[in-house]
């Protein structure tokens, strides 16, 4: 019975991390494609508070329910996929930590300018494509996590240390 909650915990925080990452992607994308102060800074608005309750809560979760999994399971956490895993957790990690302050600063950038009646300002433009930037590694991180779990493949290199 631990094993599936503990399963089931793990998978709903992964599916949490990928669908409210990809989510915020695609509303702050849309957001910024308007050009609308407004709208961008209403959109970060929500994007800020999502990424602090979902993102945050499922950041935390995830090591939690990953080390008592492998524990229960009887998995060493030196298997080279589990090792691997807990790299990319750590790249995801150094990606999601600036974006989240890029997202707060762009919020706080567009209702500046949308309180001016101005449009968005340079600085704003230069974080979102940042922002935009840092996305890429970071799914692709989630993404390759998401894979070795599932797969759970054999890595000579890392699973002779």
């Amino acid at each position: 019975m631990l094993y599936f909650l503990l399963k089931y915990l793990h998978v709903i925080g992964a599916s949490v991390l990928l669908g409210t990452g990809a989510g915020i992607a695609f509303f702050m994308l849309l957001a910024h494609r308007t050009g609308n102060p407004v709208v961008v800074a209403g959109v970060a608005r929500i994007v800020v508070i999502a990424d602090f309750l979902f993102t945050a809560t499922a950041v935390v979760a995830q090591p939690v329910t990953g080390v008592a999994l492998a524990w229960t399971v009887g998995y060493s956490l030196w298997d080279g996929w589990i090792l691997l895993s807990m790299l990319l957790y750590i790249v995801t990690g150094a990606f999601w930590l600036p974006v989240v302050w890029m997202q707060m600063r762009m919020r706080d950038l567009a209702g500046a300018a949308a309180l001016d009646g101005k449009p968005l300002p340079s600085q704003y433009h230069l974080l979102f494509r940042l922002w935009f930037a840092f996305g890429f590694p970071a799914f692709a991180a989630v993404a390759g996590i998401f894979w070795l779990m599932i797969a759970r493949p054999e890595i000579p290199f890392l699973d002779t240390m």
